[in-house]
């Protein structure tokens, strides 16, 4: 079993000698019997400030609450530690952590927003508790954040569209990747088009209640123009490489539906001039009229977002204005019924997620629309906040754990791909035959 692993107020890392690694599914604080991984190339050992390590003593089997160590000479209050994955792969369980309780907010402030995840030290190195879900190299971290980076991003902000500017701050202070891929000319390009939202969720990562951790991103000032949008898809669509697609709406924006008469007026301009790549669209589902025009217009592909197919635990997360999660199902079935590739959103949480009957509802979600995928995208929330929110919400039942959840979606709909990042034409479906050359040859002219 790997052990337990604790921080100093330096942010030093230390195994401990003799208890054994403890983790967090929901409320219960269990020994991990999930065989775990490597550390991911690209994963961050985090620590969790204020919150006491819990460890296992292997002798009794029981949990441990680490209160003070002796480092050396020095006596030390230890912080617990997680991780934060890379892309492709799904947390399966949480760092298991106590806040104090009476602890201050500067004592043990709430948590910024990231996916916390169990680890542990194994025999070759740190391990974590994670399931690898999607092995598609494109979104590997060392191809981001190159050296070059800045210049490209300067050539395209020259050219003095606004989008540009936005995606700028993106790719270099918050460092998305699909942003970047947008100055590197490749794969999925980003397209922001809303500032305004109509959900205000609590793991919102560009706008924030007063008393929670900072926006980890701002959104985009003035929300663009038709021209402006298609402007920018066009030159990704006509130049990228790969596998190329563009997303209008981004996880830091606002709600891109709201501005569906725009967004319908891009995608007219984009297809009068290439018909190349994939549209896509990033949103909460919550218009199901608005997302059919877009759908009509040429939109192909839409990846709508959920925390659960329970009404009382989607609303006390999202708090939407206007609109409840059997809107977000007829958006679903409006996509589907327009002919798009429909991806679930589905943000997952150990303990939650894959408790015995939200898991019944949400495979009988997926059975029920004939989504195309699934992304499970671990939530990036202080744990103790969401427990607040979801402890007493959504259907009950014990945790079947994170692997159990995904292979119960997979028996609900054959055929769903389960995974964490969004599909271009050419990776949908059955393979097509390759094109005569007279037709690739009027493919490339176009």
């Amino acid at each position: 079993m790997p052990r337990l692993l604790f921080a100093d107020d330096r942010g030093t890392v230390y195994d401990h000698p003799t208890l054994l690694a403890a983790a967090r599914s929901g409320d219960a604080v269990l020994r991990p019997a999930e065989r775990p991984l490597p550390l991911p190339e690209g994963a961050t050992l985090c620590l969790l400030p204020g919150r006491r390590p819990v460890g296992v003593d292997p002798e009794t089997g029981a949990k441990v609450v680490l209160q003070d160590v002796k480092l050396g000479r020095r006596r030390v209050v230890p912080h617990a530690v997680g991780a934060t994955l890379p892309p492709g792969y799904t947390r399966t369980l949480l760092p298991a952590a106590a806040r104090p309780p009476l602890a201050t907010l500067d004592e043990a402030p709430t948590l910024p927003q990231w996916a916390y995840t169990a680890a542990g030290l194994g025999e070759d190195g740190p391990v974590v508790w994670a399931l690898h879900t999607d092995r598609r190299s494109h979104w590997d971290p060392s191809r981001h954040s190159t050296p070059d980076l800045p210049a490209k991003v300067e050539r395209l902000v020259s050219t003095g569209n606004p989008i540009y500017r936005q995606l700028a701050r993106c790719a270099l202070e918050w460092r998305c990747f699909t942003a970047q891929n947008t100055f590197y000319g490749r794969d999925e390009g980003a397209i922001p088009s809303s500032a305004a939202c109509n959900a205000a969720c609590v793991g919102c990562l560009s706008e924030q209640d007063e008393g929670m951790p900072p926006s980890s991103h701002e959104r985009i000032a003035r929300p663009p123009t038709a021209a402006e949008m298609a402007d920018v898809a066009v030159r990704h669509l006509e130049r990228a490489t790969g596998r190329v697609m563009v997303s209008f709406g981004q996880g830091c924006e606002g709600e891109p539906l709201l501005r569906w008469k725009e967004i319908e007026k891009a995608i007219r301009l984009i297809r009068a001039r290439t018909r190349r790549g994939t549209l896509h669209a990033n949103t909460n589902g919550s218009l199901p009229e608005a997302l059919a025009r877009l759908v009509a217009a040429g939109l192909e592909s839409v990846r709508i977002s959920l925390n659960s197919a329970s009404p009382d635990l989607y609303a006390a997360y999202y708090r939407p204005t206007g609109y409840g999660l059997e809107d977000v199902v007829r958006g679903v079935r409006a996509a589907k019924a327009g002919g798009a590739y429909v991806a679930l959103n589905l943000l997952t949480f150990p303990g939650v997620t894959d408790r015995g009957g939200e898991a019944e509802r949400l495979c009988q979600l997926v059975a029920d629309t004939g989504v195309d995928q699934v992304q499970t995208r671990p939530l990036a929330i202080d744990p103790d906040v969401y427990m607040a929110i979801a402890r007493d919400r959504g259907a009950p039942g014990e945790a079947l754990g994170i692997p159990a959840l995904v292979r119960a979606l997979k028996r609900a709909r054959p055929g769903l791909v389960v995974g964490n990042f969004s599909r271009a034409r050419s990776e949908r479906g059955a393979r097509r035959r390759p094109a005569s050359p007279a037709r690739r040859r009027r493919t490339e002219a176009r």
